[in-house]
């Protein structure tokens, strides 16, 4: 998924609306959906960009029944795996129509007849005694992430849900694609096997959609092999790089060597890193796929930091190729595009995932101790101090992805501080698991070997369960038994405390198992916060998102969507409104003026005792050496 372990996450919490919409799937549609072979369709879809400036894909999909039906259905995904909000990606289809009685590989222009709409996602085709249709739409696309799709007239970069519907009852039939680029235009995506490639197979639609594609005039691809595997790292600047690609390209392959020295061979002969640095995008990204990840940088490669940001991205997503994208929890593939993904084991797939992805920029020599030690800090501050985390489990932040994983609404919610999102509480829930394994053990175990153990079972060994993928998903008390057996003790009492409840997980005793302590101290430099949550966003005043309860911003009435204009005489943003309110002191009276639609309301904020904490990990001098070298091996076991 694409990756939200940044701190924001943690600021930006918004509810999705999820909109009651009777799926159209028939019974015999949904008897289909397990059946391959005689039932199957052939199915191909071509994919044009004719003017880029419109922003619009034009897409063609022809179908071929093998009996004549009286209609068939095509439906748009509601959402993309791995990234769990509901989106609707309808919303950008238009000019649905459909030509019956096509040939097959034939492009049929004629201009047939509009399908009917049913619902929000769904086009009835009437088939009339033919066994042949070619359905046209077209879709907007531009908006450069990992869940959408953007066309313009420097590339084309698609996620497959939002630009490809599937024949309803028919996602698992083998599907073709052809590409019909702009000319002088490269295509790259995680299965291209020769640089003038235009078709694609694919054995289902999932798979299909699981290929993001990076189509463009100007993009470089770099290639090094790791244990017979070819890995390629494409590269499309919309800035200048400065000289960092070879950097970016030589760390990239540090990261690999980390990742799969600890999990073995991956299961693919090729991976893609796509990377983007675009500082015009609205938002950075990094999406996971089976051969494949996209990652979104709002900076320009030339950029030390956003050179980092990358390798860190690459990091996180590339160790999804095990955990997520194979090892996966119950209900992650295949999908239900009708309703929203129902799962209790995000906090295992994202969480441990955020968690690996900063032990391997150690493991990988791009972090020291130190770095990776400051990380984990934040993350335990940013889930300690958070009011959701003692009110949300992880098990249930997971249950409630559709309404936290980056989905804008219009409501105003009170998630804030009622929720927790499941990327930093499943991070601390590893880093102490972990160490905690380390511990009882004594060192002969780890969550290294969890996570091994847990994908050769579930993955590698267990009979293949759909048509999706080999393997099949395994639920969280799956997970707490493989635990248990490789500790050779009952960790049951674990996953029931610290994810399925919410207690705070028992950070000293796992640190103590490797020589360290974890300190709390009030926050320098501006411990007063009144419980305000602002849109970083924001530069015309400071908007409130979020009001904490019980705070000094709630006694003093303020609400989200005010916008704080002065504090003092002191005009503010989001990013200068902390300053200004720090320059008081514990018990004075902070005067303020705030915007609150076509009002200006003047208010006061009585400051409480500093409401801002930090934590920090340190080492014990007094470690013994078994502890030391547990840490040593902790940080640099390469298997």
């Amino acid at each position: 998924m694409p990756i939200y372990f940044r701190r924001a996450v943690l600021r930006m919490i918004v509810a999705c609306a999820l909109f009651a919409v009777a799926p159209s799937v028939t019974k015999a549609a949904a008897t289909r959906q397990n059946q391959i072979g005689e039932d199957a369709y052939r199915i191909a879809y071509h994919v044009a960009m004719p003017n880029p400036k419109s922003h619009l894909f034009e897409v063609r999909v022809e179908v071929e029944l093998n009996k004549v039906e009286e209609f068939i259905e095509f439906q748009m995904p509601r959402w993309s795996p791995g990234r769990y909000g509901v989106f609707e990606f309808a919303k950008n289809v238009q000019e649905v129509y459909a030509t019956p009685d096509c040939r097959f590989g034939e492009r049929c222009d004629a201009a047939g007849f509009y399908a009917t709409r049913i619902d929000t996602q769904t086009w009835r085709v009437p088939m009339n005694g033919s066994k042949r249709l070619t359905l046209r739409y077209k879709v907007f696309g531009d908006d450069l992430s990992g869940t959408f799709s953007q066309l313009d007239e420097r590339h084309a970069n698609y996620n497959g849900a939002s630009l490809f519907m599937y024949v309803v009852g028919h996602k698992q039939d083998p599907v073709k694609l052809t590409i019909e680029p702009p000319p002088s235009w490269k295509i790259i995506n995680g299965y291209t096997t020769r640089a003038d490639q235009r078709e694609w197979q694919f054995a289902n639609y999932d798979i299909l959609i699981d290929t993001p594609t990076e189509i463009a005039p100007d993009l470089t691809i770099d290639e090094f092999k790791v244990d017979g595997k070819l890995y390629r790292v494409a590269v499309h600047s919309f800035g200048s790089e400065g000289g960092n690609r070879a950097a970016l390209v030589r760390d990239v392959e540090k990261i690999v060597r980390a990742e799969t020295a600890m999990w073995g061979a991956p299961d693919f002969d090729a991976y893609t890193f796509m990377f983007h640095f675009a500082p015009d995008a609205l938002r950075g990204d990094g999406m996971e796929h089976l051969t494949s990840t996209q990652v979104i940088e709002t900076c320009a490669l030339a950029d030390a930091d956003c050179l980092e940001e990358a390798l860190g991205t690459a990091a996180h997503e590339f160790f999804h190729v095990w955990n997520v994208k194979r090892l996966r929890p119950v209900g992650l593939g295949p999908w239900d595009f009708t309703k929203p993904v129902v799962t209790r084991g995000l906090w295992i797939a994202e969480g441990i995932t955020n968690y690996y992805g900063h032990l391997m920029l150690r493991r990988a020599g791009l972090w020291d101790e130190r770095r990776l030690l400051d990380s984990f800090a934040q993350t335990i501050t940013d889930v300690e101090t958070a009011p959701g985390s003692r009110l949300t489990s992880a098990e249930e932040s997971s249950i409630i992805a559709p309404f936290i994983d980056r989905s804008g609404n219009e409501q105003l919610t009170n998630l804030l501080n009622t929720s927790i999102s499941y990327y930093p509480k499943g991070e601390v829930l590893a880093l102490a698991l972990d160490l905690l394994i380390r511990g009882k053990t004594g060192g002969r175990a780890s969550l290294d070997d969890v996570m091994r153990r847990a994908y050769e079972e579930f993955y590698v060994r267990s009979p293949k369960a759909t048509y999706y993928l080999k393997g099949r998903g395994f639920t969280n008390e799956e997970f707490a038994r493989v635990t248990s057996k490789l500790v050779g003790t009952d960790m049951t009492y674990f996953f029931d405390r610290y994810a399925r409840g919410t207690e705070t997980p028992p950070y000293e005793e796992a640190f103590a198992q490797v020589g360290l302590r974890l300190v709390r101290r009030t926050a320098a430099g501006e411990p007063f916060s009144a419980g305000i949550t602002t849109d970083l966003r924001e530069r015309q005043g400071a908007l409130i998102v979020g009001v904490g309860q019980n705070s000094a911003a709630e006694r003093a009435g303020l609400r989200q969507g005010d916008v704080i204009v002065s504090i003092g005489k002191t005009g503010v943003t989001s990013l200068s409104w902390r300053g200004a309110l720090n320059v008081y002191k514990h018990g004075d009276g902070a005067p303020m003026t705030v915007r609150r639609g076509r009002q200006t309301i003047n208010a006061t904020l009585k400051l409480d005792l500093p409401d801002r904490v930090e934590y920090f990990i340190e080492e014990m001098k007094d470690a013994p050496p078994q502890a030391r070298a547990l840490r040593a091996a902790w940080l640099t076991k390469k298997g």
